[in-house]
């Protein structure tokens, strides 16, 4: 997915797979390094910078390593699980949903640039549809059983996410800039 233009990609493990997607790296670091376009869908965690200069690309995964979002300028990316440290440092655009199970994102995220919102307000209601939307898009492509929880429960779960975005964003304009129906 390396400046990824357009298109889709799917990784899920197989399904005689002797490993659970959602607990093992199924895509390397510097994934979606410079994307443009497209979407992904993996099923599994990610490595390290995961969607870094990230442009335009849409991206559900269950789980990265450090510097995801990393000066990123557009698109979005929905993490199912754990960041590492340092998430969105230098991210000018674009937007992200981050699912906090654990109650430690808020020491993850580089506070510099990006604020973080959850997702219970009315003001939020179109961030959760278009994050539904997302999921429901994810288990459709991998079939991923944490995504099927998360579809099944949406409206609990819900409050557990955070979206980010950067400081200098309005909350009213981030959906339109996706250049994806939202």
């Amino acid at each position: 997915g390396k400046g990824m233009a357009g298109g889709k990609i799917v990784i899920r493990p197989p399904h005689d797979a002797r490993f659970t997607g959602r607990e093992s790296a199924i895509v390397g670091n510097t994934c979606l390094y410079g994307a443009t376009g497209g979407e992904l869908y993996a099923a599994g965690l990610g490595g390290e910078r995961f969607a870094v200069r990230n442009s335009g690309a849409v991206a559900v995964i269950e789980g990265i390593g450090d510097h995801g979002c990393e000066y990123m300028t557009g698109g979005c990316v929905v993490v199912l699980g754990e960041t590492g440290v340092n998430f969105g440092a230098g991210m000018t655009g674009g937007l992200a949903f981050v699912y906090d199970q654990h109650n430690v994102f808020v020491d993850r995220y580089n506070h510099e640039l990006i604020d973080i919102h959850r997702l219970h307000s009315e003001a939020m209601e179109r961030y959760r549809n278009y994050l539904h939307v997302l999921l429901e898009d994810h288990v459709r492509e991998t079939g991923s059983s944490l995504g099927h929880q998360m579809v099944d429960d949406f409206y609990s779960l819900a409050a557990r996410f955070w979206m980010v975005k950067p400081k200098a964003a309005e909350l009213g304009e981030l959906l339109s800039t996706l250049g994806r129906a939202a």
